[in-house]
């Protein structure tokens, strides 16, 4: 599948530096547990070619990497699906903490594949859903080859960044929630704000097409459920529902509410209007059941209070929106 898809909304290009981060970890952990699949294929032995892979990598950064890069840096996002800052920090926390990721010469003296050209291989497939020699023209990379480096970028990308991006709130991570959501929303206990967003799925095949699209978009879809905190930080991420689904569908299939349900979830409580509670709450929309998780607007507010409450209630839902 197409992990890196254009967005219906239209986020900052941090934040959506951010949002890829969460759904490449989200998509190199099924990568990871897929791996093995071809430990059990019989090797042949290949015929040797003669690759210029060093002419290659100057092709490479003569197109995205070079101060006058024949592409710009929206042609970079557009054709890797990710910022080049975000590129470039990845690609230099991979060379500085993994030996595979680093320049090498074998015996022979010939020279191996750079991290920039090891990464663009991974992402291209990652990206673009594309086969494996398909990197083999322009990187001058093997399917063999390309398919390691996807398999090892997806692996050392979950350690690198598990810990950070996939982590779920602590309890000193709650209590800073609760003291930044008030200070700033006014809203006691709050943990941040959900909502589903749909990423257009430019390459779905014509067979799903119905499966993921939904009438008030008409194109195929994916959706993201997020919970996102006033500093915009993802502190969930569950994406891969298809488009056809509404909120209740994906909040259904969502792991949001597990630790809560396994007795993981921090203790820290709060106080509103004199009563104590012992787990924080996030804002939501309309269409959200009716749990003491999830605190809503008012559809028709019929008094002055409920109005107040109302615009409060919707502007702090702009975090996640």
């Amino acid at each position: 599948m197409n992990i890196f898809l254009d967005s219906i909304s239209s986020p900052s290009s941090s934040d959506d530096d951010e949002l890829v981060m969460h759904t490449l970890l989200s998509t190199a952990h099924d990568i990871v547990r897929q791996r093995g699949e071809f430990s059990n294929v019989e090797k042949k032995r290949r015929k040797s070619i003669n690759q210029d892979r060093e002419a290659a990598n100057e092709l490479l950064v003569h197109d995205y990497f070079n101060l006058d890069s024949l592409y710009d840096l929206s042609k970079f996002e557009d054709h890797f699906r990710i910022s080049r800052n975000l590129f470039l920090r990845i690609a230099r926390d991979l060379e500085n903490n993994y030996e595979f990721f680093q320049l090498k010469w074998d015996a022979r003296g010939k020279r191996g594949f750079t991290t920039f050209q090891k990464c663009t291989a991974a992402l291209r497939q990652l990206a673009y859903d594309i086969a494996v020699n398909a990197s083999d023209e322009y990187l001058k990379m093997s399917a063999r080859t390309g398919r390691e480096y996807t398999y090892l970028f997806c692996e050392y990308t979950i350690e690198l960044y598990g810990d950070i991006y996939l982590r779920n709130p602590t309890k000193n991570d709650v209590e800073q929630l609760y003291v930044a959501h008030q200070a700033k929303h006014g809203f006691p206990g709050m943990l941040g704000s959900i909502d589903c967003i749909h990423w257009v799925w430019g390459n779905c095949p014509n067979a799903w097409r119905g499966q993921f699209t939904r009438g008030d978009h008409g194109v195929p879809t994916v959706i993201l459920e997020a919970v996102v905190s006033q500093d915009l930080w993802f502190w969930h991420a569950f994406f891969g529902m298809a488009g056809s689904n509404n909120d209740l569908n994906v909040l259904g299939a969502s792991p949001l509410f597990n630790n809560i349900l396994q007795g993981k979830a921090p203790n820290m409580s709060y106080i509103i209007n004199g009563r104590e509670y012992n787990h924080g709450y996030y804002l939501a929309d309309g269409i959200y059941p009716e749990y003491a998780t999830f605190v809503k607007s008012y559809t028709y507010p019929a008094n002055e209070k409920r109005k107040l409450f109302k615009l409060a209630q919707e502007s702090a839902r702009k975090d996640v929106e």
